[in-house]
């Protein structure tokens, strides 16, 4: 839980690395609440906009370019929420200049990429971890709890959908060179929660995309497979109308279902049903701390207590794998490879 850290312990100094959007939900208002973490840089292309962020949001520094925040030696951790198709670039160079690298998801343009982003974690002896918040609240743990409790008995098959609406043609999410496509924003959760459940890694059996640009989905549907006979269905958007929005993932076992609604923002809402043959309930844990803070909370301790947290390197690897692999399924090319026009 947050602010569980010693309070003789000094703050763990973050450096923001770009000004997207997410940063203020995802490090600076976690930030504020927790007093052994602090926002000390940003840093952005243009030196007006570096300086303007960092005065709106009470940032002691700013820089004019993203090598100079890598430059700043009182900084420990980067935090990376470039485009897909930088977090790789800019996380190795992260790591290569000393510091511990949180990145958003998905940690990387394809498998090949997280790998290489692994390896300068390990040389340098610094933290890759991928922000996939929603595994440090509560409710992941307890959707683990109950899956392994062995009250659902034998599991059978899992289902997850996270299916959303993204206005416009123009958003880099819709963009090929920029790591765009559905499964890269949303399903990268989808994939990450049934990995986390099932405790093992799928083989793809088939997929199915619908395009909005030249390789780039804006819906995909995935049939996977675990170990021990578990089968999943996979079902992420981009375009899904407001009537049809969609967030849950859910378990199907020999002797009953457990059924999670928003598992990947639990902080706005969500609720767990279980139906078994004792009966049906349903259960929420707190909300608040928010994802991101209990992310934050979760990252200052392992950094200050020399623990491994569970979205770090190897497991990024492991997701992006899934995802290269679903790409392939359905007749796409992995994000990263250079298109060539013919």
């Amino acid at each position: 839980m947050p602010n569980e850290t010693p309070p003789d312990v000094l703050p763990v100094r973050i450096g923001l690395l770009g000004t997207a959007r997410i940063a203020k939900m995802a490090l600076l208002s976690p930030a504020r609440q927790n007093p052994h973490a602090e926002v000390v840089a940003v840093a952005s292309r243009a030196d007006d906009k570096a300086r303007r962020y960092a005065k709106a949001n009470r940032i002691p520094r700013s820089y004019a370019g993203y090598q100079a925040l890598l430059d700043d030696p009182d900084i420990e951790v980067i935090y990376n929420p470039l485009p897909n198709h930088l977090h790789a670039e800019w996380s190795i160079r992260a790591l290569q200049a000393g510091k511990h690298v949180l990145c958003e998801k998905p940690i990387a343009a394809n498998a090949e990429e997280a790998r290489a982003m692994q390896a300068a974690a390990t040389q340098s002896g610094r933290q890759l971890i991928e922000a996939f918040h929603f595994r440090y609240h509560p409710l992941a743990a307890r959707m683990k709890e109950i899956v392994v409790s062995g009250e659902l008995g034998a599991i059978r098959h899992l289902e997850a959908k996270f299916c959303v609406f993204i206005p416009g043609l123009k958003d880099i999410r819709f963009a090929y060179s920029t790591g765009g496509g559905a499964f890269m924003d949303v399903g990268c959760y989808a994939v990450n929660v049934c990995r986390f459940l099932a405790g093992s890694e799928p083989t793809v059996q088939s997929a199915s995309a619908r395009l909005i640009q030249p390789q780039v989905d804006h819906w995909m549907t995935s049939e996977l497979q675990f170990p021990g006979g578990i089968s999943a269905s996979v079902t992420v958007s981009l375009r899904s109308q407001i009537w049809n929005w969609r967030a849950f993932v859910k378990v199907t076992g020999a002797n009953g279902t457990m059924t999670v609604l928003n598992p990947f923002l639990p902080q706005f809402f969500h609720r767990i049903t279980v139906q078994t043959t004792a009966g049906r309930r349903r259960e929420s844990v707190s909300r608040h701390p928010t994802s991101y803070a209990c992310q934050l909370a979760a990252l200052v301790q392992a950094l200050r207590g020399g623990a491994t947290l569970p979205t770090n390197g190897v497991d990024a690897i492991n997701n992006m794998t899934a995802i290269d692999a679903i790409y392939s399924a359905a007749g796409l090319r992995r994000r990263g490879e250079r298109l060539v026009s013919k």
